[in-house]
């Protein structure tokens, strides 16, 4: 405790900046994933009544559930918009400014939704979600990668998982901001969906007065002065020389000054996916993107409610014990924040997903016997709390940390548009496959997740290398062990500028 006070002493910069860029980053990620249920029947007697009132007749169940169903994936639709855009848009105008103007389009989106009963107008709810989905898209892929930047060494595991902390933070918020006593009344649902525009005003008011990354400044900018205050106003007037001499290095290696090559431009997608030197990064990248949108998650939520009902809870109260669920997630990422400089990211990704494996395991076979045995319901009940918590404590912050550490300044934001259309295209399939996985196979569905899980675990626990407390040229050492299997190879790419040739030379904006 009294390590932790005096960082918060010393990197008091650092940790404003963390909490600035989680209000306006994962923290709306996670409110809108979670808040639009709450307002869904209000909705769409509102959608009915539109309707009604231009034409004179009531929409068909069927068309009321298709206009819904549009409303619920503009925003998915939108958010990949956002994270596929955000690669050129950050290496040709700043994370900082776009970030702002994410901020803007959020705004416009709150204001949009928030007029929308007034004006009679379904489609400005449309609207206001695709518009939220394109602003949370870009905020939620800049948001890893500034945080990722700004971090001292011995915290950057922590910040890493302070993405997943606020994400969760926004779920609870939702939930809260849900509930009938809050904002979830008839009246209120605009006021409840545009609630995100608050925190996109105080991050655009705040963000001025913070720096870029050191990072961004020195390779990017070659601007050595701005750097050094930059890691001043963050870090604190200690001694930070380990951190800068890991960064100079990694000019050195991607902006060696005899170069007779002419300033670059940054990496692109296409050239990224086709770099040898990038191969297992990307496997790395595929495999837990797909995990964390496969590791059930989102079935556990669902069949949360079934599963309250099944116990005897009572309708009123069902919401409230979600809300826990809710809580449980967001203390368990909080958890992992402490943990993840402690064990490693390695171990708490395949750990967590070795006993996600067997609560999952126990879960099918508790919701299978629950019509035999009463007590089964609440054995149920706490294993679906298990879960969350080893879903919080492992993959949730991991996964993230891992993201930005294998990867370079140069490459950074390619990689991100990958990782933002992998978690926007899968959030998207998922919702509209997932309602007839569970129609088919009933609660055995969770064995496909068992599948995953333990494919995933394996897969870590063989081929991620631990990057806790290593520099980026360090961990890039690391893959390439398994990027060149024979040392030959690699002498050979290096010889010939391939190392890798698209893009090892910094950026200049």
């Amino acid at each position: 405790m009294a390590t932790f006070l005096s960082d918060l002493v010393q990197y008091r910069g650092f940790f404003q900046m963390v909490l600035i860029l989680g209000i306006g980053g994962s923290f709306p990620y996670g409110f809108h994933i979670s808040v639009i249920n709450y307002p869904s029947m209000h909705i769409k007697r509102f959608l009915n009544a539109t309707w009604s009132s231009r034409h004179g007749r009531p929409l068909s169940p069927e068309a009321v559930q298709l206009l819904w169903s549009s409303i619920v994936s503009a925003y998915g639709l939108g958010g990949l918009l956002g994270s596929a855009a955000c690669g050129f848009l950050t290496a040709r105008f700043r994370k900082k400014k776009c970030q702002a103007a994410a901020n803007g389009v959020m705004v416009g989106a709150a204001l949009c939704v928030g007029l929308s009963e007034s004006a009679a107008s379904f489609e400005m709810i449309l609207l206001a979600r695709f518009l939220f989905g394109v602003g949370i898209g870009i905020s939620f892929s800049i948001h890893p990668q500034y945080v990722g930047e700004i971090s001292p060494k011995r915290l950057r595991g922590f910040a890493n998982a302070t993405v997943a902390i606020f994400l969760t933070l926004g779920k609870v918020a939702g939930q809260v901001a849900g509930l009938r006593e809050v904002l979830g009344g008839a009246s209120l649902w605009p006021l409840l969906l545009a609630l995100t525009g608050l925190s996109a005003l105080a991050q655009s008011a705040a963000l001025p007065c913070f720096p870029d990354s050191p990072s961004y400044l020195l390779l990017q900018k070659g601007n050595e002065e701005a750097f050094l205050q930059a890691i001043r106003r963050l870090w604190g007037p200690g001694d930070h020389g380990a951190e800068i001499e890991d960064l100079r290095r990694e000019q050195v290696q991607w902006c060696p000054s005899s170069s007779p090559l002419p300033p670059p431009k940054g990496l692109r997608v296409r050239e990224l996916l086709a770099s040898r030197s990038l191969r297992w990064q990307l496997y790395v990248t595929f495999a837990l993107m797909t995990t964390l949108q496969l590791c059930g998650i989102n079935a556990i939520y669902f069949y949360s409610f079934e599963v309250f009902r099944t116990a005897q809870f009572e309708e009123e109260t069902i919401p409230y014990v979600a809300l826990g669920v809710g809580v449980c997630e967001c203390l368990s990422s909080v958890l992992c924040s402490s943990l993840i400089e402690r064990f490693g990211r390695r171990r708490l990704l395949w750990g967590g997903y070795a006993a996600m494996v067997l609560v999952l395991a126990l879960l099918t076979a508790t919701l299978t016997l629950q019509h035999r045995f009463l007590w089964m319901h609440y054995v149920s009940v706490v294993l679906i709390f298990l879960f969350v918590i080893f879903y919080g404590i492992g993959p949730s912050g991991a996964t993230i940390a891992v993201m930005v550490e294998m990867f370079t300044q140069a490459f950074r934001p390619s990689a991100f548009v990958l990782v933002g259309i992998l978690n926007w295209a899968g959030l998207f399939l998922l919702g509209m496959a997932f309602p007839f996985i569970v129609a088919w196979l009933g609660p055995f569905c969770f064995l496909l997740f068992v599948a995953v899980l333990s494919a995933s675990a394996a897969f870590v626990f063989l081929f991620l290398p631990e990057t806790k407390g290593k520099s980026i040229v360090e961990i890039t050492a690391e893959f390439n062990k398994l990027n060149y299997r024979r040392k030959k190879d690699l002498f050979k790419e290096e010889a010939n500028h391939h190392y890798p040739k698209e893009g090892i030379f910094c950026t200049r904006l």
